[in-house]
């Protein structure tokens, strides 16, 4: 793809989007100042060249019974390409792996898991993570509470992103 500028009303819809974003195209355009036509079409611009990746709700994990949330260190026996990717293909398949992130330093990756409660963190940690191929060790950082979860990026109006290359 090519490349796509992201003014301040773009920038405007991606921060209402982001906190909002149930928000009618009618609404945003309003919070945007200009017509709700070409604020569809800058929305749908943006979806298109993937700055916007998707909608989610924001879901209460607790009161789904997920209660324990661990975030697991995990270092492997080999950092080759093909075996960092079987292990990222592995972590695709386990729901209860909510985030996976490659690190530099002693860690290979981090996982935040979240679990129904201790017990079934461990059987997961003993019968799947720690039994998984290539693993050498794991760290486990159970959490105690979530003192702040923002998700997205911080975004605001008057950035220094003139334009973002797209593929």
């Amino acid at each position: 793809m090519g490349r796509v500028k992201l003014d301040n009303i773009d920038l405007s819809i991606l921060q209402d989007l982001q906190a909002s974003g149930r928000m009618t195209n009618v609404d945003l355009a309003r919070r945007a100042k200009i017509s709700a036509p070409p604020c569809l079409r800058r929305v749908r611009a943006l979806e298109k060249s993937g700055v916007i990746r998707g909608y989610h709700a924001d879901i209460d994990g607790e009161m789904l019974g997920y209660g324990v949330t661990v975030f697991a260190q995990v270092g492997l026996k080999s950092q080759a390409d093909n075996d960092l990717a079987a292990f990222e293909a592995l972590v695709e398949g386990w729901p209860q792996v909510r985030d996976c992130y490659m690190l530099a330093g002693d860690t290979d990756f981090l996982l935040r898991v979240v679990a129904g409660d201790w017990e079934s963190y461990n059987n997961f940690l003993t019968s799947t993570l720690t039994a998984a191929p290539n693993v050498s060790h794991v760290k486990s950082a159970l959490a105690i509470r979530a003192s702040k979860q923002d998700f997205g990026v911080p975004i605001e109006k008057d950035m220094d992103i003139i334009s973002t290359a797209l593929d």
